[in-house]
C-alpha cells in the first residue's frame, strides 16, 4: 500500500505539473503565485515527484524519509491555503482553465498525500538497535 501512496503521489506530482503547466507554459499559473509557482517551483515540484518514485522501491525503513514528505507537503498546503483565501478563482478561470483548475485542486491533492505520509510515518515501527 505504501509502494502504491507513493506512485500515486509521483504520478500526482509529476503528470499534474506537465499537463497543467503545458510542460511549463501555462503562464498564468505562473502568474497567479509567482513565488511558489514559478516555472523553477514547478520543476522542484516534479522533482519532489522524483523522490517519491524513488522511495517507493527502496525496501528497507523509510519512515523519516515518509515524515519529510509530510512536512513538505504541508508546506504546500498552507502555501495553499494562503494563496486561496487572499485570491479568487474566477479570474483565473477566465484568463485559462487549466489554471484555474490546477488552483482548485492543488491543494486539496497536498493535504491527501499529507495525511497518507503521516499515517504512514506514524504507523511505521523502526527497529532498536541490538
Amino acid at each position: 500500500m505504501v509502494k502504491n501512496g507513493l506512485i500515486a503521489a509521483a504520478f500526482m506530482n509529476i503528470g499534474g505539473v506537465l499537463v497543467f503547466s503545458r510542460v511549463f507554459t501555462n503562464v498564468a499559473i505562473n502568474n497567479a503565485d509567482p513565488i511558489v509557482m514559478s516555472n523553477f517551483g514547478l520543476l522542484m515540484i516534479v522533482v519532489w515527484g522524483l523522490t517519491y518514485l524513488g522511495t517507493a522501491f527502496i525496501q528497507s525503513n523509510i519512515k523519516w524519509l515518509i515524515g519529510a514528505f509530510a512536512i513538505e507537503k504541508l508546506v504546500y498546503v498552507v502555501a495553499w491555503v494562503r494563496w486561496i483565501s487572499e485570491n479568487s478563482l474566477a479570474p483565473l478561470y477566465s484568463q485559462d482553465v487549466f489554471a484555474g483548475a490546477f488552483y482548485s485542486i492543488y491543494g486539496l491533492n497536498d493535504l491527501v498525500f499529507m495525511l497518507f505520509f503521516a499515517w504512514v510515518f506514524l504507523s511505521q515501527h523502526t527497529e532498536s538497535p541490538a
